[in-house]
């Protein structure tokens, strides 16, 4: 077993491809909780406008995507420190020490990871000059991302001159 804490970081382009990978799974995630609560809106009786449409306010919306988001991105980072991407990219979640992080880690990361990209995406490119290659959120929540090692298929061992495999036909 690895030891998590001396595992490198990766890349900027690798971090960026695992994202990317994770976006197009929470977008379907993000429409299908606005459908839903445009659905409990219509059945309570508060749907639809008068030109027929059912219409929730866009801050609603923003809120319903920042929960969804950050519902994905916790249940996967606390059931093995990876989303679904992290684990295509072979990228992991650990805390600075190496361990599994804990619930208020990874909430707190979610809550700030935004932030870094409200800053014209600083908070990100942060690693490019960081020396440990930290994101700003990487040091607010007290988590990092290891690259982990890639796993290579085993070489058939060649067969023994007393096999019956080995032995001409």
């Amino acid at each position: 077993m690895t030891d998590d804490s001396t595992l490198p970081s990766p890349l900027l382009p690798r971090r960026l491809a695992a994202l990317t990978y994770d976006i197009l799974l929470v977008l379907p995630l993000i429409m299908t909780c606005v459908a839903l609560v445009m659905g409990v809106r219509t059945l309570l009786g508060l749907g639809p406008a008068d030109d027929g449409t059912v219409q929730l306010d866009a801050n609603l919306v923003r809120l319903l995507a920042l929960l969804t988001a950050m519902a994905f991105f916790c249940w996967f980072w606390l059931k093995n420190g990876q989303t679904l991407g992290m684990q295509a990219w072979r990228i992991k979640l650990v805390t600075l020490t190496g361990a599994a992080p804990g619930p208020g880690q990874v909430v707190l990361r979610s809550l700030t990871a935004p932030l870094s990209a409200a800053c014209l995406g600083l908070g990100y490119l942060w690693c490019l000059v960081d020396r440990n290659r930290y994101y700003w959120h990487d040091y607010l929540s007290g988590t990092k991302l290891v690259l982990l090692p890639s796993k290579r298929k085993k070489k058939a061992k060649p067969p023994k001159a007393g096999d019956s495999a080995a032995k001409p036909g």
